[in-house]
């Protein structure tokens, strides 16, 4: 099945990522599992990958891609789209670069077509973990930290450079430094989260939202029941004779937004991309407008009880 895709603007060469990408953390990781899944994927339909330091899942990641292209499932790296993201151990001047080098070693590839900041903050430099000892944390260059995403990108290392988790007041102080601007801000969406100012200021300055966690990332440690649980999703599923999840996809992508889903069964994964040959209706929309708006991921503290709890709320805010 063939998946839609958008340019992005501010790429290299004018690169064009599929609307809907598979993505790979897990709670607990079993490289063998993940591998095999991909190269399901892979047979489904899914191009679009999306990984990061943090989930440990570039190797295996890689370890599919090469299988695939031996397989013959797809004729060159060309046809897929490999998202790969900066821990914030990692996000300082002097070691973006070799952290995009190290995730590189570990997917095979010479280049990403994506290579995101995954959260507005720095952090000691040391070992990748979540959650931060609060000790560890520290403020965020962003002039510095985005010059070596570009840096990056000029460099062919990456395709295109994005960030992760920005507000609208983030965005706005990378955006008055930088050279080339971030092609998409990956952020939890969903009809449960709608972020529609956050959408309407990215689609002002040609920024892509891509919505992780699209269907709460229900049984995930971050996770959330609310968006599989919402009646209101379930009674438009039930009456158009769809899944709750396919119309919670439908909706991001009638949004104009790109979207991460992760199902390792084959069944599920053919589901999540059949959301192309139909359409919600004035009615539908009406009846999501009125759901009650709550973020899944502010309930769980970024750093480790050392001290305070710091929230991700708190993050996004600029608290921290």
């Amino acid at each position: 099945m063939e998946i839609p895709s958008v340019v992005l603007s501010s790429s290299d060469g004018s690169r064009s990522m599929p609307l809907i990408g598979m993505g790979t953390a897990v709670h607990v990781l079993d490289e063998q599992e993940l591998k095999s899944a991909v190269i399901k994927a892979i047979k489904v339909g899914y191009r679009n990958f999306d990984s990061a330091k943090l989930y440990r899942s570039e190797k295996p990641l890689g370890e599919a891609i090469a299988e695939a292209l031996k397989l013959g499932l797809v004729q060159s790296r060309d046809e897929l789209f490999i998202a790969t993201k900066l821990w914030c151990t990692d996000a300082h001047r002097d070691l973006v670069v070799p952290a995009l080098h190290q995730s590189l070693k570990n997917l095979q590839l010479e280049y990403v077509d994506q290579y995101l900041i995954h959260w507005p903050i720095s952090a000691k430099p040391g070992i990748c973990k979540f959650p931060i000892d609060k000790e560890e944390l520290l403020p965020m260059d962003f002039r510095s930290v985005w010059a070596a995403m570009e840096d990056c990108q000029r460099l062919g290392l990456t395709k295109s450079i994005g960030v992760c988790n920005f507000s609208c007041a983030k965005l706005e102080t990378l955006l008055a430094h930088a050279t080339i601007p971030p092609s998409v801000n990956q952020v939890e969406l969903s009809p449960v989260w709608q972020q529609k100012k956050l959408r309407e200021f990215c689609e002002a300055k040609g920024i892509i939202v891509v919505a992780y966690s699209p269907l709460g990332a229900k049984g995930m440690r971050w996770g959330t029941n609310q968006v599989m649980d919402c009646q209101v999703l379930k009674e438009i599923a039930e009456a158009r004779g769809k899944t709750l999840a396919q119309v919670s996809l439908r909706w991001i992508y009638e949004q104009g937004a790109g979207l991460v889903v992760r199902s390792f069964k084959e069944e599920r994964m053919k589901e999540n991309i059949s959301i192309f040959d139909w359409s919600l209706s004035k009615e539908d929309y009406d009846k999501i407008n009125q759901i009650k708006q709550q973020r899944g991921m502010p309930k769980m503290a970024f750093v480790s009880p050392n001290g305070p709890y710091k929230s991700l709320q708190q993050l996004w805010d600029g608290e921290i």
